[in-house]
């Protein structure tokens, strides 16, 4: 006795497979297609999602190089530089005790030259203005002695790559000239306590030294 090849061994027969139903085959291809679309919009939201997440370790995304990521996690120079001649004017206002006046008075445009002077040492370093290390001095004239008012590490996080003396100069008819005066004389007793204000000159002096690299030292004008 033999048996066709769709039916069972107690004469009944199998159900119809659901590949073999033309409505099911439509349905399936339509849900397929509809879930690789949603998969794809996912996972082009995820990897925008995951471009500064990474910076907190919270998701590593493997896909990015170092340089996309600082591109995308990190603020651009002229940004940087703002905030760091933000801080440095925070500093020189502060500076009035060490320089022994009341009040140092700023130029109108000396910090948008310290931005940009910034911008122009970091343009070929590995990590731009954040690997600056920054000491900033005042030369109260009295044969080349230099305050040191503040030293600046533009990112804390980070091994400074290069360092970076900004030497600023007082109006030569400032007080200091005249405590210097006294002080030579002798004729002062104890310390002087000067109330009159001080002024920088608009032009400064730039130093910068590499410090991956030795010999590397550039020293420029500014005005």
């Amino acid at each position: 006795m033999s048996f066709s090849c769709s039916q069972s061994l107690d004469g009944s027969f199998p159900p119809t497979p659901a590949e073999d139903r033309p409505g099911s085959q439509r349905l399936s291809w339509s849900n397929l297609l509809q879930r690789l679309t949603e998969l794809n919009g996912l996972s082009h939201r995820d990897a925008a999602d995951q471009f500064c997440r990474s910076e907190t370790g919270s998701v590593a995304d493997l896909s990015l190089s170092d340089s996309d990521s600082n591109f995308f996690c990190y603020p651009p120079e002229e940004t940087l530089a703002a905030e760091v001649v933000a801080l440095i004017t925070e500093s020189l206002h502060n500076a009035s005790p060490l320089l022994c006046c009341s009040k140092l008075l700023i130029p109108e445009h000396l910090m948008q030259i310290i931005s940009e002077e910034l911008l122009h040492l970091a343009v070929n370093e590995p990590c731009g203005l954040r690997g600056a290390l920054i000491e900033l001095c005042v030369d109260r004239g009295d044969q080349g002695s230099l305050c040191e008012v503040d030293r600046i590490a533009v990112d804390p996080t980070l091994v400074p790559t290069f360092h970076v003396t900004l030497v600023l100069r007082l109006e030569s008819s400032g007080l200091w000239p005249k405590v210097q005066k006294l002080f030579r004389s002798g004729k002062p007793q104890g310390s002087p306590r000067p109330h009159s204000p001080l002024r920088l000159k608009s032009s400064f002096r730039a130093i910068r030294r590499k410090l991956y690299s030795s010999g590397e030292l550039l020293i420029e004008e500014c005005c």
